[in-house]
């Protein structure tokens, strides 16, 4: 039997090292190539054009969900495995919808990684136990409202600032000792962004985060 070859997409090289050794125990997984960012792994997956590409969320040069966007597309005959830290569940419906076949939990990998790029590659769906309860049944994972971020008024430095690390997956804690505020305060920034742009939910708030490239890296200080 062909041997399931594959392209892994993550911008912290000791990660793809670890994640090249998991996949390496497999003896029917081939990795064909690797990309440090975004715009490079679309570029080697649509020239190689492997079985399954192993992406990461927050990566410079194109996040993880415009990446599934533009692979689904251009390549249709890859399928995608996100593999992340992210694990709010936000994160997940947009990128499935986008025509993401599976969702695995890096801090997983070590236990999971190689089964879910057979499971991916076979036509099936994967989904962290972790989070996959909670994925599908998340009521609010349709809503796309608020993603053209038509604002009645401009949002301040600061509600900008916490509004881009609650879309990079940071909590209301630590984006208050980041930016020394209290964490009330955090929630009273969020809540007037969020009602300048229409953003209603979590999901929201990331894609909208998305289109505008704050997924691109992380920037907690």
């Amino acid at each position: 039997m062909d041997r399931i070859r594959v392209v892994l997409a993550d911008d912290h090289p000791i990660v793809r090292a670890g994640i090249k050794t998991l996949l390496g125990t497999d003896p029917g997984i081939e990795l064909v190539g690797e990309a440090g960012n975004g715009v490079e792994a679309l570029s080697i997956i649509c020239g190689l054009r492997p079985n399954v590409a192993v992406i990461d969320v927050s990566m410079p040069g194109m996040n993880g969900l415009d990446l599934t966007e533009r692979v689904t597309r251009e390549c249709p005959g890859t399928n995608l495995l996100v593999l992340t830290v992210h694990e709010d569940v936000a994160y997940v419906q947009p990128l499935l919808r986008a025509g993401a076949r599976g969702y695995l939990l890096k801090r997983s990998a070590a236990e999971d990684l190689p089964r879910a790029v057979r499971a991916i590659a076979a036509g099936g769906v994967y989904l962290d136990p972790a989070i996959a309860g909670h994925a599908l049944a998340d009521p609010s994972g349709g809503a796309r409202g608020g993603e053209t971020g038509v604002a009645g008024e401009a949002l301040s430095p600061r509600e900008t600032e916490v509004l881009r690390l609650i879309a990079q997956g940071f909590s209301n804690k630590e984006i208050a000792r980041n930016i020394d505020v209290s964490v009330k305060s955090v929630e009273t920034y969020k809540a007037r962004a969020a009602e300048k742009l229409g953003l209603r939910t979590r999901s929201e708030i990331i894609r909208y985060g998305a289109s505008h490239g704050w997924l691109d890296a992380l920037t907690l200080r």
